[in-house]
C-alpha cells in the first residue's frame, strides 16, 4: 500500500518513492499537476493517472484500489473525495469490515470542474466539459457537456412564538 500526504514541499525520500511508482507505472502525473495543501493519495494495489493542467484545491483525497484516470484541464474544489471502492456488505454473520472490496474504474474525462466537497464513487465515469457542482455524490457515467447539480428542497418556517 502507499500512501502519500502531499504537503507543499516533498522531501527526497518520498520523490525517490514517488520516482518509482511512476516507473512501474502505479502512479502517472501530467505536466503542470497543482495542489494546495492537504492532498491525500493511497494508491492500495490500485493505480494513479493524472492528465495535465490539473489543480487540486486544498483538502482533497484519491483512494484507489483498482483504477483512477484523470484527463488533462480538470480542476478540483475543496474537499472532493474519490474512491474507486465500496465495502461488500451482503452477508449478515460475517462483519462488514472482514468482508472485503469491490472495486470499479473510475474515469474523468477532460476540461472538467469537480466543485467543493464532491464525493466520486466507484464507476462514476465523466464524460469531457462537465461541470460537478458543489456537494453531488457521484457513482454513475455522466456524459460530455453536463452540468450536474444537488437540487436540495429546504423547508423554510417562521419561528413562532409560544405565549401563555
Amino acid at each position: 500500500m502507499f500512501i502519500l500526504n502531499i504537503k507543499w514541499k516533498l522531501n527526497k525520500l518520498i520523490k525517490k518513492f514517488i520516482y518509482k511508482l511512476m516507473y512501474i507505472n502505479k502512479l502517472k502525473f501530467g505536466e503542470n499537476f497543482s495542489f494546495r495543501e492537504g492532498l491525500s493519495i493511497i494508491l492500495d494495489d490500485g493505480k494513479l493517472k493524472i492528465g495535465d493542467n490539473v489543480f487540486f484545491n486544498r483538502n482533497c483525497s484519491i483512494v484507489s484500489k483498482k483504477s483512477i484516470i484523470i484527463g488533462n484541464d480538470c480542476i478540483f474544489g475543496e474537499n472532493v473525495k474519490i474512491y474507486d471502492h465500496n465495502h461488500i456488505f451482503k452477508y449478515k454473520n460475517i462483519l462488514i469490515r472482514d468482508q472485503g472490496f469491490k472495486s470499479s474504474n473510475i474515469v474523468i474525462g477532460n476540461n472538467c470542474w469537480i466543485g467543493n466537497n464532491v464525493i466520486l464513487l466507484a464507476g462514476a465515469t465523466i464524460g469531457d466539459n462537465v461541470v460537478i457542482g458543489a456537494g453531488c455524490i457521484i457513482k454513475e457515467k455522466i456524459d460530455s457537456n453536463t452540468i450536474v447539480r444537488v437540487n436540495k428542497n429546504y423547508i423554510l418556517e417562521n419561528i413562532r412564538e409560544n405565549r401563555k
